[in-house]
């Protein structure tokens, strides 16, 4: 385990498991916090020995969403110097969401609890959501007259469709896990007692392949709605040429053909 105190760390059998550790705040982002989580996604991207990750917290809640403490420091800033403070902090909190959501692994979000504002949208930044039985979304923005700013306004349509999107920002009404599942909030859910070894389970089965064509292909899929066909099948065939190269591919291929070979 990683030495941090708001988040915890643990690396085994080439799964990351990140833990927000928060739980009498049932894991409202602090500032503090929010270093510490950049910190951790920038050693598990860069870490070739660590195939996957698992996003989950501590305690009752996932992630309770921004710290309401630092939105009332915020507010008394003096009155010049409020929006460019807020603009800094947007650029740290894009700066997280584009690390989880660039990742070059799989990532997976075990939400045990209630995932509220910039928590819904931090499981979204996942490339699959878990949930828990006792875990629930909303998108309380609303309630503190801000909007989604952890990538929510882009992750949400994607999974739900726009008006059905609009609606839980409108209203930042809860959704249970059942419903979240029917939604396609949640790609699965899961057992109270089970997530944990559920989502490690599921990332190893999501990281057993190529590395280098794991990698490729999430960059490529990630940009797949915002760009034309056209530069979808060049930028893949970009990355197959650098699969054609790959360690992997090239054992891969050998073994098979060695297997045959020896059966002939």
């Amino acid at each position: 385990m990683d030495n941090y105190s708001l988040i915890e760390l643990k690396i085994e059998s080439g799964i990351a498991l990140l833990t927000f550790n928060r739980p009498d705040k049932r894991n409202a982002m602090s500032d503090d916090m929010r270093s510490e989580f950049i910190d951790a996604l920038e050693r598990v991207a860069a870490d070739k020995a660590i195939r996957a990750l698992v996003l989950t917290g501590n305690g009752k809640g996932f992630c309770a969403g921004g710290d309401v403490a630092g939105m009332q420091r915020r507010m008394e800033a003096p009155i010049g110097e409020v929006g460019f403070n807020g603009w800094s902090r947007q650029q740290r909190v894009h700066y997280t969401v584009k690390l989880l959501h660039t990742m070059p692994k799989p990532t997976i979000a075990a939400v045990n609890g209630a995932a509220a504002g910039l928590g819904a949208d931090t499981a979204l930044c996942c490339d699959f959501v878990l949930a828990s039985e006792a875990a629930s979304f909303s998108w309380s923005y609303i309630n503190r007259g801000l909007i989604p700013d952890g990538g929510g306004m882009y992750f949400l349509p994607r999974r739900v469709g726009l008006p059905a999107a609009k609606e839980l920002v409108f209203t930042g009404r809860k959704v249970e896990a059942q419903e979240a599942a029917a939604l396609g909030i949640a790609d699965r859910l899961s057992k109270p007692e089970a997530l944990i070894d559920d989502a490690l389970s599921w990332a190893a089965q999501l990281s057993q392949g190529s590395a280098t064509a794991i990698a490729l292909g999430k960059s490529i899929m990630n940009q797949s709605f915002e760009l034309p066909a056209d530069q979808v099948f060049a930028q893949g065939s970009q990355a197959q040429g650098i699969c054609y190269t790959s360690t992997e591919h090239r054992d891969s291929v050998l073994a098979f053909l060695n297997k045959t070979a020896s059966k002939a």
